[in-house]
């Protein structure tokens, strides 16, 4: 099984709905349920079946949810440092194109959220800034074509 990255903070929000799902959500469906068949006939019993799917909702995403923590891998980026990108890194870069500055901070691919400033490491981006230096030309094929940038700057919380 491969390892999935995440910051310190992805992981805990992960832990959360993970715990969310199994002492309110869960619970709730289940109430449902039993509420739903108190109403008699389940085949034409459209709450029952409602509260049915909700249940396999919440069951697949506690399977996931489980999977992704096992294989969590806690990279904590404030005891990262230096001059290379690297996993949980905050780049600022500039397109060669408009002269726009973005800045982003790589993170695991669960936690992605582009427009909170989070890159997911295995975007096309993402994966052109890993092991680059300040000053360095990245150059990145995008779903929107051909893109240049230039690392301006490369922090660690």
């Amino acid at each position: 099984m491969d390892k999935i990255p995440m910051t310190p903070e992805g992981f805990a929000r992960l832990e959360e709905e993970l715990k969310r799902l199994r002492t309110e959500e869960r619970p709730a469906v289940i109430r449902a349920i039993a509420d739903a068949r108190e109403h008699g006939d389940l085949a034409e019993n459209a709450e029952y079946h409602a509260a049915r799917e909700r249940q396999s909702f919440i069951e697949g995403r506690l399977a996931e949810l489980e999977d992704i923590i096992s294989r969590a891998q806690v990279i904590d980026a404030a005891s990262l440092s230096g001059d290379v990108v690297r996993f949980g890194a905050t780049v600022m870069l500039c397109d060669e194109d408009t002269e726009e500055e973005s800045s982003f901070q790589l993170v695991g691919s669960y936690e992605a959220d582009a427009s909170q400033g989070k890159l997911s490491v295995t975007s096309p981006l993402g994966r052109a800034l890993i092991g680059k230096r300040l000053g360095d030309m990245v150059e990145v094929t995008t779903p929107r074509g051909h893109k240049s940038y230039e690392l301006l700057r490369i922090a660690y919380p």
